[in-house]
């Protein structure tokens, strides 16, 4: 789609950062980077985000009030409280249950309500919940969601919603090459080539650095996919999906190459 009227994106830095998984980058940016009083709780939640991916939830806990008002701020000290503990994650599921009536209409709110059920693995009341909202995070969660219970076909529908909005976007590429995964075969080519190509015009990540590990994965190239998985590795030594796809690679490459021994 043509962008050519569009007004300068001043979070665009910002905004690819946290996409592509460049977490200190993003919120280096946020510290220093003025903008817009319209602009600021934008900038402000891409930073607090970004402190959650990084697992300082205390820095998010410390800096926004409990008492505040604002509600995207609320989603995301909620979204704190979520990850940093487990065993009250029940009853702030249980809590989003009651207010949930369709209530919330803020894209922001919905797209942190969402993902707390995305990542309690509950993919129904995922896509419930995102069922209205139509940002291209939001869109971006859903095709998470659909390729999490093997729906493949309404991923591809929702992926084409997302190109009628921005064809160009970082989440569009990235959830293009999600749904070239789930197709394999020369898809997963397609799909290496998206995270090679979002590495060379932005920044190396452990994100990108894992997608195409995935695809090394699926073509049964092992020693490139540990060669991946190890520089992602080495950028961030605690990175949870880096470290769950070490172990993926070297499961499928045992399974793959095991040959029963012959006795003599």
């Amino acid at each position: 789609m043509p962008h050519e009227d569009r007004e300068p994106d001043e979070l665009f830095e910002i905004r690819t950062n946290f996409y592509t998984g460049n977490y200190q980058q993003t919120i280096n940016e946020a510290t220093k980077l003025k903008v817009p009083q319209n602009l600021q709780t934008e900038k402000d939640l891409f930073m607090y985000r970004s402190y959650i991916a990084q697992k300082k939830y205390g820095v998010v806990l410390d800096d926004i009030r409990p008492s505040t008002s604002q509600e995207e701020l609320v989603a995301v000290r909620l979204l704190a409280e979520f990850m940093a503990s487990e065993s009250k994650r029940d009853n702030i599921l249980h809590d989003l249950d009651s207010k949930m009536g369709g209530n919330v209409k803020n894209s922001f709110c919905l797209l942190v309500t969402a993902y707390m059920y995305y990542l309690s693995e509950n993919y129904e009341t995922t896509l419930k919940v995102l069922h209205n909202a139509d940002s291209l995070e939001c869109c971006a969660l859903t095709i998470q969601a659909l390729l999490k219970m093997d729906r493949l076909d309404l991923a591809k529908k929702e992926l084409k919603r997302m190109t009628d909005i921005d064809e160009d976007s970082v989440l569009t590429q990235l959830a293009t090459a999600w749904i070239n995964i789930a197709i394999g075969s020369e898809k997963l080519q397609e799909a290496y080539y998206i995270f090679q190509e979002l590495s060379d015009k932005h920044t190396v990540t452990p994100l990108l650095l894992n997608g195409q590990a995935v695809c090394y994965m699926a073509q049964g190239k092992y020693e490139d996919a540990q060669t991946a998985l190890q520089e992602a590795l080495d950028r961030d030594s605690n990175d949870p999906q880096t470290l769950i796809n070490l172990i993926a690679n070297e499961l499928d490459r045992l399974v793959r190459n095991y040959q029963p021994s012959v006795s003599s």
